[in-house]
């Protein structure tokens, strides 16, 4: 089934929201939660919910794994409006903004290691004002002038990044030849016309770095919604990092009734064999992004 058929014609909606996995493996639990809580953030506000695949990094890519995450939101009745979108065919998109950038000085070649910068908190600016390294490997660092950019987030509320004392001036293009996930991010949400942003408050220290990037490149700046992250009984992030076990496809509206009270609902027993596309419509009738706090949840 085409899921693009389902779901309203994006393009006819104001609201437009997002979810991009990266495929380094299968969905687990902490990842099936955001894509549930952007689909509903989407579709309650009458809006449009979009899938990029962010595969910019193409040797950390698991073969299959996109078509697998793929298949899971549709076995969880996560249906997305258009043609999922991927990073790896994106390049010249990115290589323009780079190229923007470059324009209007806000670029240099950078050739330091992690090993040269273990010991800075932030990046103190070594390659700033030296000659550009045309015959070694070298990175492309955005140049940071006392920038302190707040995001007022939906959820988080105010964030402040003060550029010089915590950040410094920051990667866009790689030395490996990949153009950075800030950038992007950036170039693919303004493109797409991404009105909010919800993801993992995991990501909430990358939104300044984001935003700068907007300003620079005179992108609008879409809301934010930092969601509480999925942690085991120790307090660590389920991820792909730390093991976390890929979702069950075998019992969908089970899981999703579990899901649901993580949300803030209050499921009714009877719901508790639903399919999970009675569950899905349910719950968007009934979003409440005020339900959610913290940056948190425990799960047994």
């Amino acid at each position: 089934m085409d899921p693009a058929r389902k779901a309203s014609n994006a393009h006819d909606l104001p609201y437009r929201g997002r979810f991009a996995p990266s495929p380094t493996g299968p969905l687990h639990l902490g990842s099936l939660f955001t894509a549930l809580a952007s689909y509903l953030q989407a579709r309650a506000h009458g809006g449009a919910w979009l899938i990029r695949i962010d595969d910019v990094d193409c040797a950390r890519s698991v073969p299959g794994a996109a078509d697998a995450i793929l298949t899971t939101l549709e076995r969880f009745s996560l249906f997305w409006d258009g043609a999922a979108v991927y990073q790896s065919q994106r390049t010249a998109h990115y290589q323009s903004a780079v190229e923007r950038l470059s324009a209007q000085g806000r670029l240099y070649a950078c050739t330091c290691t992690r090993k040269n910068l273990v010991q800075w908190p932030r990046y103190p600016g070594l390659c700033r004002g030296r000659p550009n390294p045309t015959a070694m490997p070298h990175a492309l660092r955005l140049i940071t002038e006392g920038e302190v950019v707040t995001v007022l987030d939906g959820l988080q509320g105010a964030y402040s990044q003060d550029f010089d004392r915590e950040v410094g001036d920051f990667i866009v293009w790689r030395s490996d030849g990949i153009h950075a996930y800030h950038l992007a991010t950036v170039v693919d949400d303004a493109e797409a016309g991404i009105t909010e942003v919800v993801r993992g408050v995991d990501l909430l220290e990358s939104t300044p770095r984001q935003v700068l990037l907007q300003r620079a490149l005179n992108f609008h700046t879409p809301a934010y919604l930092h969601l509480p992250v999925l942690v085991d009984k120790a307090g660590i992030k389920l991820s792909k990092q730390t093991g976390a076990a890929p979702v069950d496809l075998r019992k969908p509206g089970e899981l999703l009734y579990s899901l649901l009270p993580l949300l803030g609902f209050s499921p009714p027993s009877e719901l508790s064999d639903a399919p999970a596309d009675d569950l899905v419509n349910w719950a968007v009738a009934g979003w409440d992004q005020g339900r959610l706090h913290g940056k948190a949840i425990e799960i047994g």
